[in-house]
């Protein structure tokens, strides 16, 4: 969470159009360093056209976006890179390519042509496949390991990028409940250890509210809501962004926002 409020994000007016879809409609959004952001809301709603702008991999049709109070357009390819990590829902494909060499592309921003970095920074990918525990997996290559095992080296990738910002699209949708858990908490144990801010599209709203500080919702490419998950999460909001009527529940261990679904013939 963060300490100082000082502004990471700014989101102006911020739209996109494709021929004469608009996937994204103005949009107004700021966010705080070491702040943990959830964007949800339906299939279609703008979550990964919005993610995509942020990092620059697709251009905006209207407004602007200014991180760390420049804006994004005059940013250098190598120095976005070197600032935002972005992990996709299918994490890492299962290819022929050891762990160790995988995290090491983590490292490509900080390189010079000859592909070396300054030597007090060689031991980063060993700490991170440490902090992972994905030492004992550095020789094995991604074919050989399970789709959570591939999520974490994903992971371990971005970490070893070191950015300010981190933005994941649907990090978990692929992972049993087990790897699921197990891979919000190793984001949970980095976010408090380095302050990095992170903006992450999720489905699961229960993991959201377990997780994240606040809620950004979308519907149909606008804006449906900004706040905590207490403000955000009740059966009304619910009910607004995704056409449900859920029960709403507070986790006994934790006090935020839990959601059960209701079957409408019930």
């Amino acid at each position: 969470m963060s300490e100082d409020n000082e502004l990471l994000i700014s989101v102006t007016g911020a739209g996109k159009t494709y021929g004469d879809h608009r996937a994204l409609h103005p949009i107004n959004w700021q966010v705080n360093k070491g702040e943990w952001w959830g964007v949800v809301g339906p299939n279609g709603s703008g979550k990964s056209t919005l993610l995509q702008l942020i990092a620059g991999t697709e251009t905006l049709s209207e407004g602007q976006i200014s991180i760390e109070g420049r804006d994004l357009g005059l940013y250098s390819r190598k120095d976005l890179s070197r600032m935002i990590a972005v992990l996709q829902q299918d994490g890492l494909p299962a290819i022929a390519y050891p762990v160790r060499d995988v995290v090491e592309m983590g490292r490509y921003p900080y390189q010079n042509w000859l592909g070396r970095e300054s030597a007090d920074r060689a031991g980063v990918v060993d700490r991170v496949l440490e902090e992972l525990g994905l030492m004992e997996l550095a020789d094995r290559t991604l074919d050989s390991l399970s789709g959570g095992q591939r999520q974490r080296v994903a992971l371990a990738k971005v970490m070893a990028q070191e950015p300010r910002l981190l933005l994941l699209d649907e990090p978990t949708t692929f992972l049993d409940i087990n790897y699921q858990l197990q891979f919000m908490e190793l984001l949970a144990a980095w976010q408090q250890k380095s302050q990095i801010t992170i903006v992450a599209v999720l489905h699961d709203l229960n993991l959201a509210a377990l997780f994240c500080d606040h809620i950004l919702a979308l519907r149909d490419g606008r804006d449906s809501g900004q706040g905590t998950p207490q403000s955000l999460m009740t059966g009304e909001q619910i009910h607004e962004i995704f056409r449900v009527n859920p029960t709403m529940v507070s986790h006994p261990d934790h006090s935020v926002p839990q959601l059960l679904l209701r079957r409408e013939m019930d």
